[in-house]
């Protein structure tokens, strides 16, 4: 037993998870988004003090975006989207911040 833990320093940690209705909305964005093609995989990261949804166009290549959830002083926490080390958007609610990935309605004349 090399390591060794003080139980002080383990019950400080706040585990940070996104809740059922918070992974449903990403679901959601990320399926409508895999269905016109854009996207094609995901995965969900827990490091300490925080929890990152993140989407790739392909599994061998860094993610498109990151949308991360930290503790924060709103109820739900703090979230954020990146590209890359690019900051995309903040704010106290998931659907703020997801507002980033809204289309553009573009009128098609024929």
């Amino acid at each position: 037993m090399t390591n060794l833990y003080r139980l002080a320093d383990r019950r400080a940690r706040r585990i940070v998870s996104f809740d059922r209705r918070e992974l449903s909305r990403l679901l959601n964005l990320y399926s409508l988004r895999v269905a016109s093609g854009e996207w094609r995989d995901y995965a969900i990261d827990f490091r300490p003090g925080m929890a990152i949804f993140s989407i790739f166009r392909h599994t061998a290549e860094q993610p498109l975006f990151a949308i991360a959830k930290v503790p924060g002083h709103g109820p739900g926490g703090a979230y954020m989207v990146y590209n890359g080390p690019r900051k995309l958007a903040h704010g106290d609610s998931l659907e703020d911040v997801l507002r980033v990935f809204d289309r553009k309605l573009r009128l098609l004349l024929a």
